[in-house]
């Protein structure tokens, strides 16, 4: 998983450097842990790479991915400055979904702030994007501007990474806020394709 490599931390020790500095920290992008199709779990154990948990986290990190791409497809300040925020909240999600202990689950939630009052804030963004847009008469095609068309791939990347926790929830304890904080964000990813069209002047198609 992305997220567990890029906290993975080796020392390395250095004789050229003077000996009060003689430890540095550095990442290591391969660690050959995974080659026999498992991977780790924040707080220990491994399970498969096909696992249902690593198919949850591994879509909301698709799913940040995707944002990325999305902030980079012509920039739309207060947009992007919406998007940056999610991106954080997705990252304590997908540490979530990696933590089997609940109790840890929990303490992610509560470290990133995603509670009632920030599933509050994402329904405001809706209305206030709901403010510029006309009134939704019939279902639109995606597409568009380049930022908008990218919103739409996120807002379908998003309803999966909703699917697979949905899933999995079946099978252990997850947190509700986590899928209510998905199932409020693909809305909110709907809304700001349909602004970022609106902004740029592109028409929609409608279907």
């Amino acid at each position: 998983m992305a997220i567990l490599a890029m906290m993975r931390t080796t020392r390395r020790f250095d004789s050229r450097r003077p000996k009060g500095d003689i430890y540095r920290m550095a990442m290591k992008i391969y660690t050959r842990t995974g080659d026999k199709g498992t991977t780790g779990l924040f707080g220990g154990g491994r399970v498969p790479k096909d696992d249902a948990r690593v198919e949850a986290y591994g879509d909301v990190d698709e799913l940040n991915a995707v944002l990325g791409a999305a902030r980079s497809a012509g920039p739309m300040p207060r947009v992007d400055e919406v998007l940056v925020a999610v991106q954080r909240d997705l990252f304590a999600i997908g540490a979530l979904l990696a933590t089997p202990d609940v109790e840890k689950m929990h303490e992610q939630l509560a470290k990133a702030r995603i509670d009632d009052e920030r599933i509050a804030q994402l329904e405001r963004a809706i209305d206030a994007c709901d403010a510029e847009l006309e009134p939704l008469k019939s279902f639109i095609i995606p597409g568009g501007t380049p930022k908008a068309a990218a919103l739409h791939v996120a807002r379908t990347v998003c309803r999966r990474a909703e699917r697979r926790v949905v899933r999995l929830a079946h099978d252990v304890a997850i947190p509700p806020l986590a899928v209510v904080y998905l199932n409020r964000l693909s809305d909110l990813l709907f809304s700001l394709a349909r602004v970022a069209n609106q902004r740029a002047g592109a028409g929609e198609v409608t279907w």
